[in-house]
């Protein structure tokens, strides 16, 4: 528990020196719907600042049935939106959370993967996170989190893969995100990192 806790303390102080592009993609029915590219890094303050670089373009506004289906269609934005939000409370995990799960008796080893330990009601109750370990170099490799959106009837599973830079920070390098009910998958992908200042 304190390997996990200093290991995502340490590289989420790294990432402040590094600048990044983050692409997030969403998908309903299989379909690409919209697409954002930002360069992120982490400001003066220590607040996380994303510039747009590329993005699809919004949709336009109609009247009649096709408004109608146009209002349909901004309800499944707003999911969106929601999905790509819940994807970003879990992603990084937060230590103090994790330490509350494992204070309460709520942190299990899985026993068929031993370099897996489960944290359960992480951050909604009845949610479950998973980390996956390199207990050699006492880093994450990779989540899985079991969630939802308003109502646990609404089940959203999100899988990432972290990544790991030249001076052994780690980063999540992909987040795919499932809302099952409404069919939309949320792609976050990080790139490109470099040290601030081009070095």
């Amino acid at each position: 528990m304190a390997a996990i806790k200093q290991s995502l303390a340490l590289s989420q102080k790294n990432l402040r020196a590094y600048q990044w592009v983050e692409t997030t993609t969403v998908s309903y029915k299989g379909e690409q719907k919209s697409f954002k590219q930002e360069s992120c890094y982490y400001g003066a303050d220590g607040a996380l600042q994303k510039l747009p670089i590329a993005s699809s373009p919004p949709p336009k506004k109609k009247g009649g049935l096709r408004g109608k289906i146009a209002e349909s269609k901004q309800e499944l934005t707003d999911t969106m939106r929601q999905a790509v939000a819940l994807v970003k409370s879990y992603i990084p995990p937060d230590p103090a959370l994790i330490q509350r799960a494992a204070d309460t008796g709520k942190a299990s080893v899985e026993v068929l993967e031993p370099n897996r330990i489960v944290f359960r009601d992480y951050r909604l109750p009845g949610d479950a996170l998973g980390i996956a370990l390199d207990l050699a170099n006492n880093r994450l490799t990779g989540l899985n989190v079991a969630t939802y959106l308003g109502r646990p009837s609404n089940a959203v599973d999100m899988s990432a893969t972290m990544g790991s830079l030249a001076d052994g920070t780690t980063y999540t390098a992909t987040t795919q995100l499932a809302v099952k009910n409404a069919q939309v998958v949320v792609t976050v992908a990080d790139s490109g990192y470099r040290r601030m200042g081009g070095t």
